[in-house]
């Protein structure tokens, strides 16, 4: 258990049946979705930067494991580094279109947004 473990569990109230059994999100856990059920937005970001551009691929659905999973394979794909955070994919530098390539190679509905 991790230590900020306590605010998952703000509104629990105490259960005097011995069968109870607490769950929490990530216990429930969403299971993995299909890359074709999946639509991608990928955007062209500036701000809060420094001036420096970078693309975000929003609207993932998945686990962690996943995203970061599909984080590295973008980063390796396009040469540059990013991160992934939030349920989204920050990669540094303006690769929109070589990213919307690559996601809909691999099966995912994915299109540009943001201007």
């Amino acid at each position: 258990m991790s230590s900020n473990d306590w605010k998952k569990r703000l509104n629990v109230v105490y259960s005097t049946n011995p069968d109870f059994k607490y769950e929490t999100e990530e216990d429930s856990g969403t299971g993995a979705v299909s890359p074709d059920k999946q639509d991608l937005r990928v955007w062209l970001d500036r701000k809060n930067r420094g001036g420096k551009v970078a693309t975000i691929v929003k609207g993932f659905a998945g686990n962690e494991n996943d995203l970061k999973e599909l984080c590295r394979e973008l980063k390796t794909k396009c040469g540059v580094g990013g991160s992934a955070k939030d349920g989204e994919i920050i990669i540094q530098g303006d690769f929109r279109d070589r990213i919307v390539d690559l996601l809909i190679k691999a099966g995912y509905k994915a299109k540009k947004a943001g201007g």
